[in-house]
């Protein structure tokens, strides 16, 4: 198998996170790209029409996007990521609530480096803001015994999210109110497969 990612993307590096506390790093290659949605330069756009990263090549065919290759990933290793049963739908939405975060962050970032000043839109750029910091706050209220709980995909990608949001975002503060939350991450932090995969600038 080949993973198409970059060392900056979080949607990348919840791959790479899960494929090392999987147990997988030896048997997927690794190939790092760069390019943005105006310049696509070596995004893997034969394998994601999309032009978005990571994408995972296997024998049978490209697969994309991050919550698709998680789950893949985590079936080809018979990883226990993902519960069995109706807990499933709960687990997948608290995964979907976290790319949500993620989603908003990378369009933040987006809007400041991709236009020109003048056409930015500040309360385009709140909007987005408000929408990661209520699931935050959703997350701060009511995801304890979830964050404190058998280790599902959903935890390593709020690792993942709220480490994006200190490395391109961290004049957010979204430590402020949240202090279940910071302490949490400054454990779970400490996992070996967060420490191998920090972001680093492109």
């Amino acid at each position: 198998m080949r993973l198409y990612t970059s060392p900056a993307t979080p949607f990348g590096r919840k791959v790479l996170a899960l494929i090392l506390e999987l147990g997988l790093e030896g048997r997927i290659e690794m190939v790092n790209v760069m390019g943005t949605p105006l310049a696509p330069g070596s995004l893997p756009v034969d394998q994601n029409p999309l032009g978005k990263i990571p994408a995972l090549q296997t024998d049978a065919g490209a697969i994309y996007d991050s919550r698709v290759i998680c789950r893949y990933l985590n079936d080809f290793a018979g990883g226990a990521m993902y519960p069995t049963g109706p807990a499933i739908w709960a687990c997948l939405t608290r995964e979907a609530t976290v790319d949500g975060i993620l989603e908003a962050a990378l369009a933040m970032v987006y809007e400041v480096r991709l236009r020109p000043a003048d056409k930015q839109f500040p309360d385009w750029i709140e909007a987005q803001w408000a929408k990661a910091a209520r699931a935050l706050d959703l997350i701060e209220a009511e995801w304890q015994p979830h964050l404190h709980g058998p280790l599902e995909m959903p935890q390593i990608g709020l690792a993942c999210a709220l480490e994006y949001l200190d490395f391109r975002l961290g004049v957010r503060n979204w430590r402020e109110g949240r202090p279940m939350l910071a302490a949490w991450l400054a454990e779970f932090a400490k996992r070996p497969a967060l420490l191998a995969t920090q972001p680093v600038a492109v």
